[in-house]
């Protein structure tokens, strides 16, 4: 007698029941693009992925109400300052755009878990994760100050959950000492600790305008090709005090979602990023895939490897089509 899976697959019902992967609104994080601007009705579509936008703190709560009232569970936020300069002190800001959009969306939206990504990037004229020496190398430990201190700012306007992307050395432990000493120390860290100089990134830039002015992010960012180091990246972040654990981009780290969470028993995330979200907007506008299909395939293969969370651009318009009931 041979297996016949075929027995179980015949009944659209009997699939459904037996459906061993399940994607639901509280699984997915949308990402926003809120930018520093006077003007109350901005609204800068983002060429390189289209259907996301900049967007003024005005219409970030615009956009949010939207997706809250279709079950929108969290979101993770992106500043664009109206100035730049070479520390990023925008990022650090007790009146800094993100700063002013966590209070804005806790008045609002209580309820909503609001993620900030900690970074400098956004915040820099020459558009690296850290301070630069006249040589041009970016400096690890003024930088992981610097960082921390953004974290600070944002827990102090109200996040529920700061996030940190530049992939500085230490900067877990130092984001978790400062913000212990402040009175933080419920406040969770959800680190990019599986962190590529990824190629999938490009529209991100545009979205952001952090594209680096001079060299690339490699030597922080890692290599690709790289697998016992992302787990050595995970276990340092876990050690200085991580209770989330990303890798990035999603599309590619498959085997590496899944190898982090066999390792540990600390959620993991993942994020569907920006070239992932472009690269399906792009086909499916073209005709050539069936654009709810492809996409919830790829966010259940992500869930299936192991994320317990998924940050994906397609968010909103998922849960605003009803694509998950």
């Amino acid at each position: 007698m041979f297996y016949r899976g075929r027995k179980l697959r015949g009944s659209p019902v009997l699939r459904e029941m037996l459906r061993e992967t399940r994607l639901h609104p509280e699984d997915l994080i949308m990402g926003y693009f809120v930018a520093d601007t006077k003007d109350k009705d901005f609204c800068k579509a983002i060429q390189a992925m289209p259907g996301q936008y900049q967007l003024s703190l005005e219409k970030l709560l615009q956009t949010v109400r939207r997706a809250v009232d279709c079950g929108l569970r969290a979101c993770l936020l992106f500043g664009l300052p109206a100035v730049k300069d070479a520390v990023g002190s925008g990022a650090y800001a007790r009146d800094g755009i993100v700063q002013r959009a966590v209070s804005a969306l806790k008045e609002n939206f209580p309820e909503l878990l609001v993620i900030t990504d900690v970074c400098l990037c956004e915040y820099t004229d020459h558009g690296h994760c850290g301070l630069v020496s006249p040589e041009g190398e970016v400096r690890n430990d003024a930088s992981v100050e610097l960082i921390a201190r953004t974290a600070l700012s944002h827990a102090e306007a109200g996040a529920d959950m700061v996030a940190p992307s530049d992939m500085m050395d230490g900067r877990v432990a130092a984001i978790r000492t400062i913000l212990d000493e402040a009175g933080f120390t419920a406040l969770p860290i959800m680190s990019y600790a599986v962190k590529h100089a990824s190629a999938f990134y490009g529209p991100f830039r545009e979205a952001a305008e952090s594209a680096p002015r001079f060299g690339d992010r490699k030597s922080y960012q890692m290599d690709p090709a790289n697998r016992r180091e992302a787990m050595r990246e995970a276990a340092a972040d876990i050690e200085e005090g991580a209770d989330i654990i990303m890798v990035k981009p999603a599309i590619s780290c498959l085997d590496l979602i899944r190898e982090v969470r066999d390792a540990w028993d600390l959620p993991v995330a993942a994020y569907q990023v920006s070239g992932e979200y472009s690269m399906i907007k792009a086909a499916a506008q073209l005709g050539w895939i069936d654009e709810k299909a492809v996409l919830m395939e790829a966010l259940t293969g992500i869930k299936r490897a192991g994320a317990e969370l998924i940050i994906s651009y397609y968010t909103q318009e998922l849960l605003e089509q009803g694509w998950l009931s």
